[in-house]
C-alpha cells in the first residue's frame, strides 16, 4: 500500500479494516480471533473504553513527550511491540517488519519463542537490542538453550508466558481448518485467489515456519509440518519452583507474562521476579478471564507503588495506553494493533499503526493536562457520575 493511501488509515480499527481486506479470511481470523465465544476479547477493549478520566485545564500543555523509563532504558513511547506467533503469514518477514519498526520509533519489540524469524536474525536486525518471550519447552534443555539463543543475540529481557497451561479453543481456526505452522490446503488455496495482493506476497516470501525451535524436532523432521509443531508444541506448565533455574539461566530482567491474580502476582514477588505482564493474552486462552484492566490497580496495590507492571491485552487506541498508566502500569505492550498494520503493508503499516497510537496519546496528553509520562500516570480515574476514585498521590 502507498504511503498516500496509509496517510488516510485514521485509526488501528481502520488498520483492522484494511488487513481484513488484504488478507485471506484463514489468516485474518487468526490474527483476529479470540478463544470459544470471543467474550473476553470484546470485554478487554469495551472495559478500556468505559474508563473516564478528570481533564485538568489552565496547564502549560504546548511541550509535550511521551519518554518513559523501564529497567535503565528509556522509550520515546510508554509502549511496545508484544510477541506475537506465526506474523509472517500476514507478510513476509513480518517480524524483521515489527522489529525495524520498533527500532525507528525507539520502542521496545519482543520476540515470540513461536516466532517465523529466528532469534539470531532478529538479534542482527536489532543490533542486539531485544526482547523475547519464551514457551517453556517440555524438554527444560531446550528451553535452556533458547534463553542462551536470546541472551548472545542481544535480548536484554526474558519474558516467561505463563497463560497456556493447554492449547485454546480457538473456533474459527479450527472451523477454518488452519493449523500452525500454516499448510496451503484448498480452502486456503481458493480464500488467498480472491486476495492476490497477499497470494504474491507469500508465494514469492519465505514460509511462515518456526525459525527458532526447528532444531529441536526430530531429525529429519521438515520444518513446517504439524507433526514438527507439534513435538515442540507440548508446553511445560510452570511451577514456582522452576524460577529459580530460570533466573540462572538468564541475569537479565525477568518477567512472567499472564498473571491475572493477586495472589500470583503476591508470590512472584515473593519469588524475586523482575516485574509482570498482566494480560489475558489478548482473549486468546481463557474466554472467562476479566479483562485486564478491571485486575490492574489490584495489581498495582498487591506489588507496591515500584514494582513493574506492564500492561497488555485490549489496546486499540492510544488512550487506552494512557489510561492504563493511570491506574497503575508502568508501560504498555500492543499486538493485533501493530500486526493489522504488517499485514495491510508490512514495516510502512507497522510504523503506521505506531503513529496512531502516539498521535493519540499526544492529543490526550494535551486535553487532559498530562504533558508528560509521569503527568500521566498521576491521571484521575473518574466514576460515570464524576466522582474521582483513581489515583491522586501520583505514587504510581
Amino acid at each position: 500500500m502507498r504511503m498516500a493511501k496509509l496517510s488516510r488509515i485514521l485509526t488501528i480499527s481502520d488498520m483492522r479494516k484494511a488487513a481484513q481486506k488484504r488478507l485471506p479470511k484463514v489468516v485474518f481470523d487468526y490474527v483476529d480471533g479470540a478463544v470459544e465465544d470471543e467474550l473476553g476479547v470484546v470485554r478487554n477493549t469495551e472495559a478500556l473504553n468505559d474508563i473516564q478520566v478528570n481533564p485538568h485545564y489552565m496547564i502549560e500543555v504546548h511541550k509535550r513527550d511521551q519518554v518513559a523509563p523501564l529497567f535503565d532504558h528509556t522509550f520515546s513511547h510508554p509502549f511496545g511491540i508484544a510477541p506475537t506467533g506465526m506474523s509472517n503469514i500476514v507478510w513476509p518477514d513480518a517480524d524483521a517488519c515489527l522489529a525495524r519498526a520498533a527500532k525507528a520509533a525507539n520502542i521496545p519489540y519482543c520476540l515470540s519463542t513461536v516466532g517465523s524469524t529466528s532469534i539470531e536474525e532478529i538479534g542482527r536486525i536489532t543490533g542486539g537490542d531485544f526482547w523475547f518471550q519464551l514457551y517453556p519447552q517440555q524438554d527444560r534443555s531446550a528451553s535452556q538453550d533458547l534463553i542462551r539463543r536470546a541472551r548472545d543475540a542481544g535480548a536484554w529481557l526474558l519474558m516467561v508466558t505463563v497463560d497456556v497451561p493447554l492449547p485454546a479453543k480457538r473456533e474459527r481456526d479450527i472451523r477454518n481448518g488452519f493449523i500452525v505452522p500454516p499448510r496451503v490446503t484448498p480452502k486456503m488455496l481458493l480464500d488467498g485467489m480472491r486476495k492476490p495482493n497477499w497470494a504474491i506476497h507469500y508465494t514469492l516470501g519465505r514460509k511462515p515456519h518456526l525459525a527458532s525451535l526447528t532444531e529441536y524436532t526430530s531429525r529429519g523432521s521438515p520444518k513446517n509440518t504439524k507433526a514438527a509443531f507439534m513435538a515442540v508444541r507440548r508446553w511445560r506448565a510452570l511451577g514456582w519452583e522452576d524460577l529459580e533455574w530460570l533466573r540462572k539461566a538468564f541475569d537479565g530482567p525477568l518477567l512472567l507474562k499472564g498473571i491475572l491474580s493477586v495472589r500470583d502476582a503476591k508470590k512472584a514477588v515473593e519469588h524475586g521476579v523482575d516485574g509482570l505482564v498482566v494480560s489475558n493474552h489478548g482473549g486468546r486462552q481463557l474466554d472467562a478471564a476479566p479483562a485486564t484492566i478491571d485486575v490492574l490497580p489490584a495489581m498495582r496495590d498487591a506489588t507496591g507503588p515500584d514494582f513493574p507492571l506492564i500492561f497488555d491485552s485490549g489496546v486499540r487506541r492510544g488512550s487506552h495506553i494512557a489510561k492504563a498508566l493511570a491506574l497503575g502500569a508502568n508501560f504498555v505492550l500492543v499486538g493485533r494493533a501493530t500486526l493489522y498494520g504488517a499485514g495491510v503493508a508490512g514495516q510502512p503499516g507497522v510504523e503506521r499503526s505506531i503513529e496512531i497510537l502516539a498521535d493519540e496519546i499526544d492529543r490526550f496528553q494535551a486535553q487532559t493536562g498530562a504533558p508528560t509520562y509521569t503527568d500521566l500516570r498521576q491521571l484521575e480515574i473518574a466514576t460515570p457520575l464524576g466522582v474521582e476514585t483513581g489515583n491522586k498521590s501520583g505514587s504510581r
